[in-house]
């Protein structure tokens, strides 16, 4: 059984663009938890979707400044992490847990 905080360091998988071209070498896209670590975000994906993880490379995204009504303000930061699978292991993202 998995462990339920694993479902608190990976928060939605990021469906882009680019996100689908690095599909083509074996590479998903989540975003995660701003506190969440490399060795919880590879524990968490192999633990919930039963791949095994070759690497698990991050990013922070920062917010941008937006408007609205006139007001200044500040978009999130977002955390994400460009996980590598192993040669033959493969995560379908449309489908849910």
């Amino acid at each position: 059984m998995t462990d339920l905080r694993h479902y608190d360091v990976i928060v939605t998988p990021s469906i882009t663009e680019k996100s689908t071209l690095v599909s083509d070498h074996n590479q998903v896209v989540f975003n995660v938890a701003k506190t969440a670590t490399k060795p919880e975000i590879k524990a968490a994906v192999e633990a919930l979707f039963g791949v095994k993880v070759k690497a698990v490379n991050t990013l922070v995204r920062k917010g941008k400044t937006r408007r609205f009504r006139g007001i200044p303000g500040r978009t999130k930061d977002v955390k994400k992490a460009i996980v590598t699978l192993a040669e033959g292991q493969s995560i379908d993202v449309s489908t849910g847990l």
